[in-house]
């Protein structure tokens, strides 16, 4: 590393990761600058460069995009890593000169001071879990895209749709009589094919690796035992929350899933405002949506049941 000094204890290092160089910066405990370091983004180059910061480093790296290969990396090496909640450290961008040794710096203060605003670091299989639920949200976003498209071409076509649902039967039915030419019938039915596609094989797919992943999990079959959650529900929550012990209850739960009221207060002023909407927003809406889908004598079953399993 650049300005290499000789320190024997302890260190600290701030790493600013990008999409294909990052900066390494070590220092002190007590935040005396040790040396700094740019390599090009590999678990090679990584490792080379984190031997120079000792045995057992503490290093915090913001989770920013890809943070998977490096925090993997860094603890193949030894290194204690700490994950910086991106909310967090926003703090900084007040600044006038902003370059990535000054927020590798920045980074590795709040640690060595213990004011450092921690995310968790997922194990490899929720990651993996992660990705097939995210992934399938995708697709239904695909989908609802071609749809949405579809409307929008019938629209321009001057034609009104009779049915309330078009990709039902009866809006299939309606959609192979109706007389459209050149590029609207071609694209219509480009976007059908896709429609199809997408529900029948990559969706499908992926909703049955994602109950294959989840086989062996307790959580993901106790979770559907709650009024208005089914597989896929259950597959979101267990995959975003990941381990519910590090929670201290239900308050905290509800707190990080940003699902509690916004409250700012400030002498005599108290001013409340609608949920914060901070966190993960698939898992908000997994449980909007399994709300939603609760029937009034699912609620009062449920309640019931709790109450009956309660000592007297």
């Amino acid at each position: 590393m650049d300005r290499e000094q000789a320190y024997g204890g302890p260190q600290i290092v701030g790493m600013d990761l990008h999409a294909r160089r990052s900066v390494l910066l070590r220092m002190t405990p007590e935040g005396r600058h040790l040396g700094r370091a740019r390599i090009d983004n590999s678990a090679a180059a990584l490792k080379a460069q984190i031997a120079s910061a000792g045995p057992h480093p503490k290093v915090v790296l913001e989770a920013g995009y890809g943070w998977y290969w490096a925090v993997d990396t860094l603890r193949e090496a030894g290194a204690e890593v700490h994950l910086a909640h991106p909310l967090g450290v926003k703090m900084f961008t007040y600044r006038r000169v902003k370059t990535d040794d000054r927020d590798a710096a920045d980074l590795a203060d709040p640690l060595r001071m213990g004011r450092l605003p921690e995310a968790w670091i997922a194990p490899p299989r929720t990651r993996e879990v992660r990705e097939l639920v995210r992934y399938r949200h995708k697709l239904l976003t695909m989908r609802t895209s071609a749809k949405v498209q579809i409307h929008a071409v019938l629209a321009k076509a001057g034609l009104r749709v009779p049915v309330s649902d078009l990709f039902g039967r009866a809006g299939g039915d309606w959609l192979a009589q109706i007389s459209l030419h050149g590029s609207y019938r071609t694209r219509v039915a480009s976007l059908l094919r896709l429609i199809a596609f997408l529900e029948k094989k990559e969706i499908t797919d992926i909703e049955k690796l994602t109950a294959q992943a989840l086989a062996d999990d307790a959580g993901y079959r106790a979770v559907q035992t709650i009024p208005g959650i089914g597989p896929v529900f259950a597959a979101v929550m267990v995959a975003e929350i990941g381990d519910v012990t590090r929670f201290g209850g239900p308050a905290p739960l509800c707190s990080w899933a940003g699902l509690t009221p916004r409250h700012r207060a400030s002498d005599t002023k108290v001013r409340r405002g609608s949920i914060t909407q901070q966190g993960s927003p698939l898992l908000r809406w997994a449980c909007v949506e399994a709300v939603q889908r609760c029937t009034s004598d699912s609620s009062a079953a449920a309640s019931s049941t709790t109450t009956a399993a309660s000592p007297p």
